[in-house]
């Protein structure tokens, strides 16, 4: 298999799918392709007419869009223990993912990630106020709820992990306050190995997408 991702440094989308292939084990060739450049959307374009990030090749099929790819991997080479075994269980999960997949414009327009950066600020007006608690929320909620079955959001690390992943990179760089619990599940996530690749990775690139430098 082949992932295409973007900068790890700004890619939230890119580092979900390869979050969930790293943490398995699961072997892939990564191709990075630098955003915001001038050819750019032609480089993407040749695997995918979409022009973004994340793509995922495995033989002659081309799956896009970062919870698509995790979905299929699941599937494909995990015999979908990429979601809780339990169906309410997974559903819940399943609900998690596809509200970070479609919600929180405010976390995502004002608090963009930036992995190589640390005490940036910005107002919290009230409506990003509210996706942050509410991502406290499912954070704190969910570890406690299925707190018998793992460390994890759902109990086993999982599809849902890996969507919230980026979170943790954005509240780390904006120094968003967290309760107790959301803030030990953010330290974890911070500390898996895999998570810290992706970091010194992100670190060590020099491209700067102005856009993204906020606060």
């Amino acid at each position: 298999m082949k992932l295409i991702i973007g900068n790890k440094n700004y890619s939230s989308w890119s580092l979900r799918p390869w979050l969930l292939l790293s943490v398995h084990g699961i072997p892939f060739e990564e191709e990075r392709i630098a955003l915001d450049l001038p050819d750019s959307r032609e480089r993407i374009a040749r695997y995918n007419d979409a022009g973004k990030v994340p793509v995922l090749l495995d033989g002659d099929l081309t799956i896009w869009d970062s919870l698509a790819i995790c979905e299929y991997v699941s599937e494909r080479y995990l015999d979908g223990k990429g979601w809780p075994v339990s169906v309410p269980v997974r559903a819940e999960a399943r609900a998690c993912s596809a509200e970070m997949h479609s919600g929180f414009p405010e976390v995502r327009n004002r608090l963009p990630m930036n992995c190589r950066a640390i005490a940036r600020q910005v107002e919290l007006t009230a409506p990003l106020q509210r996706e942050t608690a509410r991502i406290d929320g499912i954070w704190s909620g969910c570890r406690k709820r299925n707190a018998a079955s793992g460390p994890w959001l759902f109990g086993d690390f999982s599809i849902a992990d890996c969507m919230f992943a980026p979170v943790a990179f954005r509240f780390r760089t904006y120094g968003i306050e967290l309760s107790p619990d959301a803030a030990d599940y953010m330290q974890q996530l911070l500390e898996t190995e895999a998570m810290r690749l992706w970091l010194v990775d992100a670190e060590a690139e020099v491209e700067i997408i102005d856009a993204e430098e906020v606060g």
